[in-house]
């Protein structure tokens, strides 16, 4: 039967193309934080993500194209939780703010199992570090920009502050204690540490 004049012909997906679900999606990445668990990064496999979530290794090649896009798909979604940059009124209040956020994500359980793992797999492989500090150290170093960007205009940095540095001085130390040493934060840590972080970046 031929439309009428000026009827809207129905749309139609082009044929082939893949709908891809929004509960298959979830079940992948549910499989891939146990999965992670069960066996670490190095030993990760898209058959054994697939075999968790139940469904065929296409499901997930068809949303990642391979287990490192996939973790650090995760990896940088953790690492921007709580952003975007705060914006307290003072310097301290936005050093103490970005804190709470870091520490947050790197006691995540993708952050404390998968990040030194990925780091090991960076130094052997360019393209595998290339891909983490698009994930993890791009967006963070935006932020931190902002910051630095705020303070100058309030007049508690000089122009010249270095976004770098200050994101070294803030994040560098709890990095450390999480990550490296994986001991616990004692009560008061992350107000000395902005303390301390706003004394060097005025000094």
């Amino acid at each position: 039967m031929t439309p009428a004049p000026g009827s809207a012909s129905p749309r139609r997906a082009p044929a082939g193309a893949a709908v891809l679900r929004e509960d298959v999606t979830d079940a992948i990445r549910a499989a891939v934080f146990e999965e992670l668990a069960a066996v670490g990064f190095a030993r990760m496999s898209i058959e054994g993500i697939a075999r968790r979530a139940g469904v065929g290794k296409t499901a997930v090649y068809r949303r990642w194209k391979s287990k490192l896009s996939l973790v650090l798909d995760l990896v940088g979604a953790v690492a921007v939780q709580g952003l975007p940059a705060p914006s307290t009124g003072s310097l301290y209040g936005d050093v103490r703010a970005l804190l709470e956020v870091a520490a947050h994500a790197l006691r995540h359980p993708v952050a404390s199992q998968v990040i030194p793992d990925l780091l090991v797999e960076a130094a052997r492989n360019p393209e595998i570090s290339d891909a983490i500090k698009a994930a993890l150290l791009d967006g963070q170093q935006g932020v931190v920009a902002q910051v630095v960007r705020e303070a100058v205009a309030r007049g508690e940095l000089p122009e010249d502050a270095d976004p770098d540095r200050a994101l070294d001085l803030v994040v560098g130390p709890l990095y450390w204690r999480l990550v490296v040493v994986r001991g616990e934060l004692p009560a008061g840590y992350l107000d000395d540490l902005a303390r301390s972080a706003v004394a060097a970046l005025t000094a």
